[in-house]
């Protein structure tokens, strides 16, 4: 058997902490080293965080994570290093990864496939590479690329294969939304197969703003078999041995062709350290989680980062007694500790009992402290001052939007005094169409589940209360009809379709971009379909103005969506 051990550090890089990053991958490097990896590879960008976005065109950044590699490059004796880090040139800057061993820089890829679509904008600041070195490490034949240059059939993988590559390393920042795993494994079996060569695939984890990179980490063989894959949503160091006598068989049988090698696609040839009588070791294939496990998971994470990389100590949360809000509560409490979090319920004349009790309930079973604060006495003081102005005015949404906006003030005076983040609590379905008050429920500094249609939220509140056994989110939370509660006997339905019937729309328009007519041949009512489409195009100018959030589908309103806010264009 030809063997090669390689480590894959499944990393939760901050972006810009360059000296925190490298000390990161310098600790992790002593772990695989204790572990007698002979290659140890680290995620896409690691050194800078991903995306580091215009941090990039400051040219003493780019000085300071050249330093950086230069610094983990002297912790490599006796193992080869894999680090993704920007590299420059004079004709500009790349999004590269560094082969170093031994206290030097080997040689560094620059990845040749810039992605420029949805959340990337690589092509604003990299220029792309035009080399598909092989690296010769301990007799096996190794290419090396970066994310998207895997998802191409005709892309470096091809072309390093061709080379004799028996196995690739592909280092990504790749990040989550419900159904990539799958696409990913799609991709991944289709070019290990198709090429005759194993692919160990590495992707970074952690959250970064609206974005969250899930890890899951895979290994294929040359047939197309998943062979080892690593948790989701956790930091790891995935170590497997790697046996590529069965690709060469293959490779010798014919069944791989050598035709149409490039040129540039050199050989390098990198000292790797003998491990003479170490044990082999059993690869692991992690389980894969359901849809709203997984979903919750990268809430979580998504939360947890924002919260600690930014340095905040606690988050504050308005809570109603809704469906929304606990969600939110349950997801801060797991993501940060219970002891971090702080609830404030804030009735009005028109909140019913029933959500007071909610709203104790969840906090009970959650153990995060609540603080009840009616808002009756500051309501009478705005409508007493404004009665004048308003005379002769009847009673519309004004007054409901007042309620709201109240409590962002006293949300945000919380904030303020004792340095918490502020959570809101809008959902995809409402931000959508608009239905939340502007520096009202809107106020905030992080959206947790802003990308979350409303019918998912119910979907992810059944399965939280079904772990261990333990209803945290009260049942008639789950059960009772939606409501605002900013007049008497309101329901949402009073301003939306039916979420069950709203969502599917929203989905329609938004995700999958289909256009009136479209989704009028999938069945969808006219009527209500226009309406819902105008409610969508007359809100970017509130979804502008709202705090960012996490992405979990394939299309999120923050980076991947850019909608004039003036605009005359109708699509129906």
């Amino acid at each position: 058997m030809k063997m090669l051990r390689i480590a894959l550090a499944q990393m939760n890089s901050t972006v810009g902490d360059l000296n925190g990053n490298a000390r990161k991958i310098i600790s992790i490097i002593r772990k695989a080293k204790k572990q007698q990896a002979d290659v140890v590879a680290f995620p896409e960008l690691a050194i800078t965080g991903y995306p580091p976005e215009d941090l990039v065109l400051k040219p003493r950044f780019i000085d300071d994570n050249v330093d950086a590699i230069k610094m983990i490059a002297a912790k490599t004796a006796g193992i080869v290093a894999i680090v993704g880090f920007v590299h420059k040139d004079k004709d500009g800057i790349y999004n590269a990864a560094g082969v170093i061993s031994e206290g030097r820089i080997i040689d560094i890829y620059r990845k040749v496939l810039l992605p420029n679509y949805g959340v990337f904008d690589e092509v604003r600041y990299f220029r792309p590479g035009n080399r598909f070195p092989v690296y010769i490490m301990n007799g096996v034949k190794v290419g090396l690329n970066i994310c998207e240059d895997i998802w191409h059939r005709h892309g470096p993988a091809l072309i390093q294969s061709r080379a004799g590559a028996e196995l690739i390393i592909n280092i990504n920042a790749s990040p989550y939304e419900m159904g990539k795993p799958a696409v990913r494994e799609k991709i991944l079996e289709e070019r290990s197969r198709e090429n005759s060569v194993l692919i160990a695939y590495l992707n970074a984890v952690g959250g970064q703003d609206e974005l969250v990179f899930d890890g899951f980490s895979m290994v294929y063989d040359h047939e197309g078999r998943l062979i080892a894959r690593a948790v989701q949503f956790e930091e790891s160091l995935m170590v497997l041995d790697i046996d590529v006598s069965a690709a060469r068989k293959c490779r010798k049988a014919g069944s791989h062709s050598s035709v149409g090698i490039s040129q540039s696609a050199k050989k390098i040839s990198v000292s790797v350290p003998s491990f003479a009588g170490r044990k082999p070791l059993r690869s692991i294939i992690q389980p894969v989680l359901n849809r709203e496990e997984e979903v919750y998971h990268a809430l979580v994470l998504g939360t947890a980062d924002y919260v600690r990389k930014n340095g905040f100590q606690g988050v504050v949360i308005g809570l109603s007694g809704g469906i929304d809000s606990s969600l939110v509560a349950a997801i801060a409490a797991d993501a940060i500790g219970k002891e971090h979090v702080t609830g404030i319920f804030m009735p009005s004349p028109y909140t019913s009992k029933e959500s007071r009790e909610d709203a104790e309930e969840l906090t009970m079973n959650l153990g995060i402290k609540l603080i009840d604060l009616p808002i009756r006495g500051i309501m009478g003081s705005y409508m007493k001052e404004l009665e004048p102005q308003f005379a002769g005015k009847a009673t519309d949404t004004t007054e409901e939007n007042l309620q709201a906006r109240i409590r962002g003030n006293l949300l945000m005076a919380f904030s303020n005094k004792f340095g918490w983040l502020v959570l809101t609590t809008g959902n995809k379905s409402e931000m959508s169409v608009g239905y939340a008050t502007l520096y009202g429920d809107m106020a905030g500094g992080f959206a947790v589940i802003k990308d979350v249609p409303k019918t998912l939220v119910y979907d992810i509140c059944r399965w939280r209360n079904a772990v261990n056994n333990n209803e945290v989110i009260p049942e008639r939370v789950i059960l009772k009809e939606p409501t605002a509660e900013l007049k008497p006997n309101q329901r949402d339905t009073d301003s939306l379709p039916p979420y069950e019937q709203l969502d599917p729309v929203l989905k329609a328009y938004i995700e999958d971009e289909l256009s009136f007519s479209d989704m009028l041949s999938l069945g969808c009512n006219a009527e209500q379909t226009r309406r819902v489409i105008g409610m969508v195009d007359r809100s970017e100018y509130k979804r502008r103005q709202s705090p960012p959030g996490i992405k979990i589908t394939a299309r999120a309103f923050g980076r991947d969506w850019r909608f004039p806010i003036t605009n005359r264009y109708r699509s129906y």
